[in-house]
């Protein structure tokens, strides 16, 4: 079963795109089954379906068409890719970089949280269209993955800059500034790149982790006058308003991943007791990569 950071949105009480979690009832979110028993002659026993049950050991559904389960194909890789880079994290990097953020090749891309499940796929497309990527990410190891696997231009530790990310950032694009910033963090992320973006470049806002477990409101970016000046756009998505564009984002993803041109990486916590644990990792940046919960046998 997969964790992500937008579940903990929905551990407030507030209006919103999905409803939030109840107390004393199970959370829910994506997961990879097994079917071990079926009365639905489209799904056999042994079969693997894609779902929003996780966060239990077993689940029942109709099956019907508005049930939100999936025949998957194993064949296609290992079953958690459809959690990951064939799944919604990888349609969230595929829609914002290419629908909301209309990539164009060659242009200078800058990526935070560039080593997570999202990040690490959003630099991977860019430097298939052939752009100049650099990604922050957390930790030593984590930059070394982005340079040497990944295959990015530049990475850097944000921890090592602290409040100062704006001048790193200064010292490492090409041209005049950045075309694009994927923002998955926010805070002092979206400041620097706001500092360093072109005219008329494009921020893509994905998420704001850096934001999620604040207890009272957080200023704005202190900048935000830049994206006047420049004639900035601004826009966030949701990527459940694109699943029309699975079929070709599956038939792009599979053909980056035959020619070797997206790689990944994986956080795996086992058993469902410590799932809480690997949900906290997230925040904690203890992640590297698709977070996943391993729940069962297979």
């Amino acid at each position: 079963m997969s964790v992500d950071p937008y579940m903990r949105g929905r551990m407030t009480e507030r209006k919103s795109y999905v409803p939030p979690f109840e107390l004393g009832k199970p959370l829910d979110g994506a997961c990879i089954s097994k079917v071990v028993e079926s009365k639905n002659n489209q799904f056999a026993v042994g079969d693997y379906v894609l779902g929003m049950n996780g966060w239990r050991e077993y689940w029942i559904s109709d099956g019907s068409s508005n049930s939100g389960v999936t025949k998957i194909d194993p064949n296609l890789g290992p079953i958690q890719f459809f959690l990951g880079i064939f799944g919604m994290p990888g349609l969230t990097a595929y829609v914002g970089l290419l629908k909301i953020g209309q990539l164009k090749e060659g242009e200078t891309v800058l990526v935070s949280a560039a080593s997570g499940a999202v990040g690490s796929v959003v630099c991977q497309i860019a430097k298939a269209k052939g752009c100049y990527v650099i990604g922050s990410a957390g930790s030593k190891e984590k930059v070394s993955w982005l340079i040497n696997d990944a295959g990015i231009d530049y990475a850097f530790n944000y921890k090592e800059f602290k409040d100062d990310i704006s001048t790193e950032l200064g010292k490492v694009y090409q041209s005049d500034g950045i075309d694009l910033y994927f923002d998955n963090v926010g805070g002092k992320h979206l400041e620097a790149a706001l500092d360093h973006m072109k005219t008329f470049g494009r921020i893509i806002l994905c998420g704001m982790i850096s934001q999620y477990n604040a207890t009272s409101p957080t200023p704005g970016p202190a900048n935000i006058f830049l994206a006047i000046t420049k004639r900035l756009k601004l826009q966030g998505f949701i990527v459940r308003d694109y699943y029309d564009m699975l079929n070709q984002f599956h038939a792009d993803m599979t053909k980056w991943v035959n020619e070797g041109k997206i790689k990944w990486k994986e956080t795996v916590f086992e058993g469902l007791e410590n799932a809480p644990k690997a949900f906290i990792a997230l925040f904690n940046g203890e992640n590297f990569g698709k977070t996943l919960v391993k729940i069962g046998p297979d």
